[in-house]
């Protein structure tokens, strides 16, 4: 075989679908969305949350790297997606968690949920989220204590579920307790819109995400359709960050549109499950990696037959 023709077979994973948009541009595109969002994260919680952002960062490249070189496998920290997966976990991070922390979720996130299941487009569930959840099972009291210099007492949600009143304003600006990046719904939005902009996700799943969420705790909150109740529940914890730059991830959302939608409308009625029933005030996280497990039976349901299959035998 000529090295012409042996250059152009390559083995790659699915799906093999030709685009001008690169991973590493969809990764760049990310990471600028993120930005505001994460810089008001470190204005306000200061030096600690850079350093948790940097080191966190660090650590799933430094994974990635490592693994690929034991592996003897080509090199892909250039396509970004290590920095967005270690960004996404430092902002669900407590500002004031230990920097050991960042680097056990970095190393998980990576080696575990991406690489061992073959890197980038084969992981099940957001590694970011997986290896959130991984270190709430494993150092619940770390993972909950979201007191530090600015701020002391319970997050916001965790106020309303105990029936306290809450600053809304606060809450939409960003001026409380709770995750590095989770605290401003305004620099949220705000990043969202960007990546909505840039064609990189659309409404389908946040928006049917939102809707559902509304009307669930609508319906089972216990305070009806109240404004500021339903406004403190979506200002507050971890659900913008999640509904736009999480549950959208290319690799763990479903491929169809309306999949999608269905997608959107689980993750809703989860979320609303977990904070209304459950234990604890928030759920997103778990919401959203259930959601990704659910995803093969959403595809099995939502996927399109091929013309001329599925119809009865004569």
């Amino acid at each position: 075989m000529s090295e012409r023709n042996d250059s152009m077979m390559k083995v790659s994973s699915n799906p093999h679908i030709r685009s001008k948009v690169s991973t590493s541009k969809i990764m760049l595109a990310v990471i600028l969305a993120l930005l505001p969002t994460t810089i008001f994260g470190i204005r306000n919680f200061g030096l600690h949350a850079l350093l948790l952002v940097l080191v966190t960062i660090a650590s799933t490249v430094v994974t990635e790297a490592l693994f690929e070189a034991v592996m003897k496998k080509p090199l892909t920290i250039f396509d970004f997606s290590a920095v967005v997966t270690g960004l996404l976990l430092a902002l669900n991070l407590p500002p004031k968690a230990p920097l050991w922390i960042g680097i056990i979720g970095g190393v998980f996130a990576i080696l575990v949920v991406k690489m061992l299941f073959g890197g980038l487009g084969q992981n099940f569930m957001n590694p970011a989220l997986a290896a959130r959840c991984f270190l709430l099972i494993s150092f619940p009291v770390i993972m909950t204590d979201f007191t530090c210099d600015a701020y002391s007492g319970a997050t916001p949600l965790a106020a309303l579920k105990a029936g306290e009143s809450v600053n809304i304003l606060d809450m939409v600006i960003g001026n409380t307790a709770g995750t590095i990046g989770e605290t401003s719904m305004i620099a949220i939005v705000f990043g969202a819109c960007i990546l909505i902009l840039m064609g990189i996700i659309d409404l389908r799943i946040p928006g049917s995400y939102i809707v559902t969420f509304i009307l669930f705790i609508g319906l089972f909150g216990g305070h009806g359709f109240d404004y500021s109740y339903i406004s403190a529940h979506l200002a507050g914890g971890g659900l913008m960050l999640g509904a736009f730059f999480m549950a959208t991830d290319y690799v763990t959302r479903p491929v169809t549109k309306f999949g999608q939608v269905l997608f959107g409308i689980l993750l809703g009625i989860l979320t609303g499950i977990f904070r209304i029933f459950g234990a604890g005030a928030e759920g997103v996280s778990y919401a959203i990696i259930i959601g990704n497990l659910l995803v093969p039976l959403i595809e099995k349901i939502t996927y399109p037959r091929a013309f001329g299959k599925g119809g009865e035998r004569l």
